[in-house]
């Protein structure tokens, strides 16, 4: 990934709170026989860029987790953006996004530790149901199949964070192409245009 200074997201809360709310991630593993890549729900441990995230124990086998370095690829709002919204120009299209890439050798979690973070992990998908749905409900039958998942722990050795949110255009483009997010009748995207919103809020950087 192209890493711009503009671009670049250097504060951990942004970072913890982009795994906090868009917990599907990607896992890529460069293994001996090859790249393995696996999509997974992950969530953040406490207030530390530390995450959490379970495979089913085919896809562990298959990245050889815990053996190698992965790659942990968080993808929060993103969405094509058309040269038509601009008010000056030219332009050509280009696609806004806001990414997280996190580096390191994932711990494997025993059987015990893989249920707590299956129950973790229910718990924060359901935190804004009325009524929250809990593992527990079905304890016997979630014991009974956890076995077939493996959790892991990871602690990144480097982070890589992205927010391409239209930095480099004038504030009438980008007022205009957050309009356009909100209300477009083929690309409306109401979740990057807040996020456009916040960065163009968020003090420059040094």
């Amino acid at each position: 990934m192209l890493e711009q200074k503009r671009h670049a997201i250097t504060d951990e809360a942004e970072v913890h709170a982009l795994i906090r709310d868009h917990g599907w991630a990607t896992l890529v593993t460069g293994t001996p026989g090859g790249l393995a890549v696996s999509h997974l729900p992950v969530v953040p441990d406490a207030d530390s860029l530390m995450v959490l995230g379970h495979l089913a124990r085919a896809d562990a086998d298959l990245h050889e987790l815990g053996r190698h370095e992965v790659a942990l690829v968080v993808q929060g709002p993103h969405g094509y953006i058309s040269p038509s919204w601009y008010t000056g120009g030219p332009y050509v299209p280009t696609w806004n996004f806001v990414v997280a890439h996190l580096y390191g050798r994932p711990e494997v979690l025993d059987a015990d530790e893989t249920y707590r973070v299956l129950d973790r992990t229910v718990e924060h998908f359901e935190r804004h149901r009325t009524v929250p749905w809990r593992l527990d409900s079905v304890s016997g039958y979630a014991h009974r199949i956890a076995g077939g998942a493996v959790a892991f722990r990871l602690r990144p050795d480097r982070v890589v964070g992205k927010a391409k949110l239209s930095q480099d255009k004038p504030a009438a483009d980008v007022a205009s192409v957050v309009a356009a997010l909100d209300h477009d009748p083929a690309h409306a995207n109401p979740a990057l245009a807040e996020a456009m919103r916040r960065q163009q809020a968020a003090p420059p950087k040094g």
